[in-house]
C-alpha cells in the first residue's frame, strides 16, 4: 500500500518543494511506498520553479528541486492525501478554511516530526536559511518515515 503526503507551504518555491524533493530521495532510499506531491496556500507562483536560492542549497546536499513546478492546493488534494504537512500554524490555518466540508484528512505540522526546538519549518524567501530549512526539513522526513515503517501493512493511517 502507498502512502500519500502533500507538503504545503505559502507559496510553493521554497520550504515544501524542498521538503518534496528531500522526502523523495529519503523514502527512495528507504524503499518506503508514498506518493508525494507539493502546493502552496496561494497562487503568486503557480508554474514557477523553485526559487534558485533553494535549489542551489538543495543540489549541493544531492537533492535535485529542477522538475518541480508550483502549484496552488486544491480542493480535491484533501480526498487525494492520507496525511497534509504544512511547514507553518500560518499554512495549516489556511488549510483548514479550505478543507471541504466533512473532510477529516489530517492536516498537521511538517516539524511535529523532528526532534528539534523549531516548532515550525522558518520561511527562508526573504531572510535566506536555507541550509536550515534543509536541516528541519532532514529531521522531519526521517520522522516521517519511521512513522510509514512501523505501520504494519507498509501504509501509515494513524497520524494523530
Amino acid at each position: 500500500m502507498t502512502t500519500r503526503i502533500l507538503f504545503v507551504c505559502l507559496g510553493n518555491i521554497c520550504r515544501s518543494p524542498t521538503a518534496e524533493g528531500v522526502f523523495a530521495a529519503l523514502a527512495a532510499r528507504a524503499g518506503a511506498a508514498v506518493e508525494i506531491d507539493s502546493a502552496g496556500t496561494g497562487g503568486w507562483h503557480v508554474g514557477d520553479s523553485p526559487d534558485a536560492r533553494a535549489q542551489a542549497a538543495a543540489m549541493a546536499r544531492g537533492y535535485d528541486l529542477g522538475g518541480l513546478r508550483a502549484r496552488q492546493v486544491l480542493p480535491e488534494d484533501f480526498e487525494r492525501f492520507d496525511l497534509i504537512l504544512a511547514m507553518d500554524r500560518s499554512n495549516m490555518a489556511a488549510l483548514e478554511q479550505m478543507r471541504p466540508a466533512g473532510n477529516a484528512t489530517p492536516v498537521r505540522l511538517f516539524l511535529d516530526y523532528a526532534d528539534s526546538t523549531y516548532e515550525e519549518v522558518p520561511d527562508p524567501y526573504y531572510d535566506g536559511g536555507f541550509n536550515l530549512v534543509l536541516d528541519l526539513v532532514e529531521q522531519a522526513a526521517r520522522g516521517v518515515l519511521t512513522e510509514i515503517a512501523k505501520a504494519p501493512t507498509g501504509r501509515y493511517t494513524s497520524w494523530e
